[in-house]
């Protein structure tokens, strides 16, 4: 996911320095994502460990003297569970025209939807914001909160604030040190929230691509919790971008993460395929003679081996290393590096997780959860996983190094990662 951020940020002119900030200890494929990063944009980026997790703005204080380390004009900050076109330089042209310490990117829903987000209301002449909920109870707005902000210097005073008046009240009176929690952060609540009003806060409205990247209660397995600059929830990670008197180049797609959100994770992909017929079609698999059949947008990695009578699209995307059988069958589907999909297999609204193999003539399917697309202000649904004890259908996910054997159906099914099935299963979580 975070890949496309850092695409995005690498586009604006001066980008100085790219900061993750999270709580989870660093793992090798971070650790070589990052390297590759670095030389693909001869930019610096790391990757700061908070102590605990801070919630969405305390690593923000945190690392308040990292962040401000060469003396930038402002920052940006990127929740990584957000899906967008990502319209940086825009904000950055209505900063300097009217700079403010806070410039939020704020989007539009429907007044049902609204309420699973941050609401904001606006001054339609001033573009001041005027009040900010965090997911409401009663309606507020339809003008809702992106999690992508671009941040002066001086914002972090507001934070340093909050922290000094969490010290004072949360600190125990038996306890000659600093009690962790003072640093946890709540940007929304304790920022947003009570600065609203006040002239410092402002926001940019975007009719661009943007959808958060979970739903239905999950949270990423592979990343874990904390945040990646402001981050989204206290347990989602974020990202935060600084940029001073460098410019950068840019770099290709990577495949969305499993166990994310489900259906949410496929729309995301698919935002990203159709924005890439105007941005980068050259990214997208071509129909060639002796090659598989293309339908719509489709992302083949350059290792994949594809067979000749495979279908493909609309909206797939595949791996490093992927393996497809003759006659494969995938729609609307993620498949994610070095699984093997085998012969005559069909894989329909479902992610295929690392290293998995799907065996032949085996059909796994989801069934998707997508906005209304008779609304244009729609946006995915954050519904239960389940009703009256029971696994709603959603998509189909198959976690890392799981093995499907031919023949079988998988259906509406959550498998847990390092699972061999032996029959088919429906409406289920495999753990």
């Amino acid at each position: 996911m975070i890949q496309h951020h850092i695409e995005a940020c690498a586009q604006v002119p001066g980008m100085q320095e790219i900061l993750l900030i999270g709580f989870y200890q660093p793992d090798e494929p971070l650790t070589q994502f990052l390297e590759t990063a670095q030389q693909e944009f001869n930019l610096p980026i790391r990757y700061l460990q908070e102590f605990a997790p801070l919630g969405t703005g305390g690593g923000l204080y945190h690392f308040r003297d990292q962040i401000l380390a060469g003396g930038p004009e402002a920052f940006f900050v990127l929740n990584a569970d957000v899906c967008s076109d990502f319209p940086l330089n825009a904000m950055l042209d209505a900063h300097r025209c009217q700079r403010h310490p806070f410039l939020l990117l704020g989007t539009t829903a429907n007044r049902t939807q609204s309420l699973n987000y941050g609401c904001i209301v606006e001054n339609p002449q001033t573009h001041e914001v005027l009040h900010y909920v965090e997911k409401p109870s009663t309606f507020i707005s339809d003008i809702i909160n992106c999690g992508i902000y671009l941040f002066s210097p001086e914002a972090l005073k507001p934070l340093r604030d909050v922290f000094q008046r969490n010290q004072q009240d949360r600190q125990l009176e038996d306890s000659p040190g600093l009690w962790p929690g003072a640093g946890t952060i709540r940007l929304e609540q304790d920022v947003f929230s009570a600065l609203a009003g006040q002239g410092q806060i402002y926001v940019y409205l975007t009719d661009g691509i943007w959808s958060q990247i979970k739903s239905a209660g999950y949270e990423s397995l592979g990343w874990g919790g904390g945040f990646w600059g402001s981050g989204g929830d206290a347990g989602s990670p974020g990202g935060l971008r600084r940029w001073g008197d460098r410019h950068r180049p840019c770099w290709p797609l990577s495949p969305c993460p499993l166990f994310v959100a489900p259906s949410s994770a496929l729309y995301a992909s698919r935002l990203y395929l159709g924005r890439y017929e105007f941005t980068h079609p050259e990214r997208l698999a071509k129909h060639t003679p002796g090659g598989p059949q293309i339908r719509g947008n489709v992302y083949i990695h350059p290792t994949a081996k594809v067979a000749p009578s495979a279908v493909l699209g609309p909206n797939v995307s595949i791996g490093k290393g992927v393996t497809v059988g003759e006659g494969v069958r995938l729609r609307e589907s993620i498949v994610l590096h070095g699984a093997t999909i085998q012969e005559h297999t069909c894989v329909l609204h479902s992610i295929v997780g690392w290293g998995s193999t799907v065996g032949r003539w085996a059909r796994v399917e989801g069934t998707p959860n997508d906005p209304n697309p008779n609304d244009p202000r729609a946006r995915m649904d954050s519904e239960s996983l389940f009703k009256d004890g029971k696994l709603l259908p959603a998509i189909t996910i198959l976690g890392c190094r799981v093995r499907i054997p031919a023949e079988v159906l998988i259906l509406n099914s959550i498998v847990l990662p390092h699972k061999e099935l032996s029959r088919s299963f429906t409406n289920q979580i495999i753990l």
